[in-house]
């Protein structure tokens, strides 16, 4: 069982913690994270795109010339697609792109993305931040006594908003609570920091179970 070691705001060992097995130390499989990823990112899109058909474009009910005897083309509205000002041929509507994921692969998707940020030793554990106050500067030296590089990712408990302020406004951090985490976020940051409050474990809290 992989170990990491904990470590305190400012940088020093306070020990270390055994990572569940069952979440960060299984095979990561591929096709499955893509296929949630997709999911996810398709539930993103808000679907709301609309143009009007021939049908609901305005004007149009008067046949422009008689069939025959004129020398042009037949024609019965000039609200057809082939006019201009006419209306959309298979015109796109509002829909949802949600796709049916089950929880089942949905939860070895994330066991999968955090495997795979732990086999590069890029899971790091903090015992508790330790803010008063909220500090962006505070921030960026705890970040960096951690050895935490790149794009972090940064899982918080509903209740450390003193954190959550201190983090924000990083360009480079994304803070999500322990309730919020996925797969796509886990997957597009370089190294992911828990407390010793969020790190998941086999035998899920509500807030844990609710992540996966």
């Amino acid at each position: 069982m992989a170990s990491v070691t904990v470590k305190t705001s400012s940088g020093a060992d306070a020990g270390t913690v055994d990572l569940d097995e069952a979440i960060f130390g299984i095979e990561p499989n591929v096709p499955v994270m893509h296929q949630v990823v997709t999911a996810q990112l398709a539930a993103r899109r808000a679907g709301t795109q609309s143009t009007k058909t021939r049908a609901e474009v305005r004007g149009g009910g008067a046949k422009p010339w008689k069939q025959k005897g004129t020398g042009r083309a037949r024609a019965g509205s000039t609200r057809s697609p082939i006019w201009i000002g006419g209306g959309v041929a298979h015109a796109p509507k509002p829909r949802s792109y949600a796709q049916r994921t089950p929880k089942k692969m949905i939860r070895l998707a994330l066991r999968s993305a955090l495997s795979d940020r732990a086999a590069e030793g890029n899971v790091h554990v903090v015992a508790e931040w330790g803010f008063d106050t909220p500090s962006t500067k505070g921030a960026i030296a705890a970040l960096a006594a951690l050895g935490a590089e790149g794009r972090v990712l940064v899982v918080l408990s509903r209740d450390d908003v003193v954190a959550y302020k201190s983090f924000r406004n990083l360009q480079n951090v994304h803070v999500l609570e322990v309730g919020e985490l996925n797969t796509y976020d886990v997957l597009v940051n370089d190294c992911v920091v828990f407390t010793s409050q969020t790190l998941p474990t086999a035998t899920p809290t509500a807030d844990a179970e609710a992540a996966s």
